[in-house]
């Protein structure tokens, strides 16, 4: 006859440890599903994904990549000369564009074969290659209070303030600060502050 094996009652010990491990299990999940809430939460109210369609934007941005956007930082800081911003199409207000803001109010704004003054001087640009530069000229406007002369940076390929003019503030619903897929792009769409202050 095989012999057998009595394990006999459990060990006060264990029994004891259970009940813990179960506690502490149960307060890593909630834990855990706040800040999952928390971020959600955080990504909706503050942060909103976008999908970019067409080449505007490249090389910065490729037709369908993901990037997120930030809904409330115009309200905390201003518009600043190199932002990447999403806006509602003036013409069409149910259609949203991507673009950056080149003029900013009060400036005076003209193009020369291609090439953006800003107040009579010319505007920096090492985010356009020379490749995606056109020879298209612009007279010069002032930009009124409260509105942005916006530009893709494909400028060959780009639908933007040279069709349909500056556009209005209340028009810009959020900044460009994130890519995220492809993931070769993943990275901040900041530029540097020297960029941002050019031509001033």
């Amino acid at each position: 006859m095989a012999d057998t094996l009595n394990p006999g009652p459990p060990s006060p010990v264990n029994q004891a440890a259970e009940p813990h491990l179960r506690r502490e299990l149960t307060g890593w999940t909630r834990d855990l599903a706040v800040a999952l809430g928390l971020i959600l939460v955080f990504i909706i109210f503050l942060y909103q994904p976008v999908k970019v369609e067409g080449t505007s934007m490249a090389p910065l941005l490729s037709d369908q990549e993901r990037i997120f956007i930030n809904k409330f930082v115009y309200r905390f800081e201003p518009i600043e000369r190199g932002d990447v911003v999403v806006f509602w199409y003036p013409r069409d207000l149910s259609k949203s564009f991507i673009k950056r803001v080149v003029g900013l109010p009060g400036d005076s704004v003209e193009i020369r074969t291609g090439r953006i003054y800003i107040n009579g001087h010319e505007l920096h640009e090492p985010y356009v290659p020379s490749s995606y530069m056109d020879g298209l000229s612009y007279a010069p406007i002032v930009i009124q209070p409260d509105s942005y002369f916006v530009m893709g940076d494909h400028r060959d390929s780009s639908n933007d303030s040279r069709m349909f003019g500056p556009v209005q503030r209340q028009y810009i619903y959020g900044k460009a600060v994130f890519a995220y897929w492809p993931v070769e792009h993943f990275g901040s769409l900041s530029l540097p502050s020297t960029v941002n202050a050019a031509s001033r």
